[in-house]
């Protein structure tokens, strides 16, 4: 099992970055897909989620409007697209598979800082 994180890096406040998870070695369309991101000495936080099919998506309060996540079933990959980036959005960002068991990707910083 492999969850496969590219994108992240340093991005000024205001701007934008794509994250993307390629993921191998599962059943990607069963499961739900998620993202989470822990900031430095705080805990982990889920950000974002998506059904197994796509259909529905659920964003914590914080990156409502500004985050949007997606999957491309075909392509075994989900992607989180973030706008209007703030300095609280500093932080790794992890991609997550759950059905009942879960897998972890392996984490990428975002920081936003001018």
């Amino acid at each position: 099992v492999q969850l496969v994180e590219s994108g992240g890096g340093l991005v000024q406040p205001g701007g934008s970055l794509s994250r993307s998870c390629a993921a191998s070695g599962f059943t990607f369309a069963s499961y739900v897909m998620r993202w989470y991101r822990q900031a430095p000495g705080k805990e982990r936080e889920l950000v974002a989620s998506i059904s197994s099919t796509g259909g529905t998506a659920n964003y914590v309060d914080s990156v409502k409007g500004r985050f949007t996540i997606s999957r491309d079933n075909a392509k075994n990959t989900v992607y989180l697209q973030m706008n209007s980036l703030k300095f609280e959005d500093t932080a790794v960002y992890y991609c997550n598979a759950f059905r009942g068991v879960q897998f972890w990707g392996q984490g990428t910083q975002v920081t936003v800082s001018s």
